[in-house]
């Protein structure tokens, strides 16, 4: 790949890639029991309202030919 040269305010970006920090970051500390326990709680309660939002919202997106209530008025059948 060959380098361009360019001007004073674009040329660092160019450098950016390139470079390595010496400086290590500290450990991740890891997470406790409780914390743990809090996050898949979290995600359990995500996944079943999922399921819940499914099992409930598809019988109501179902188109049945026959519907389940008629509006007939009792008036008209008793003439």
């Amino acid at each position: 790949m060959f380098r361009r040269r360019e001007s004073v305010p674009f040329s660092f970006v160019a450098e950016a890639e390139r470079f390595r920090s010496n400086v290590t970051p500290p450990p991740r500390e890891r997470a406790s029991v409780s914390q743990l326990a809090g996050r898949s709680l979290v995600g359990l309660i995500l996944v079943a309202g999922f399921a819940g939002s499914l099992l409930f919202g598809v019988p109501a997106l179902e188109t049945d030919q026959t519907p389940s209530h008629s509006q007939q008025s009792e008036a008209s059948s008793h003439r």
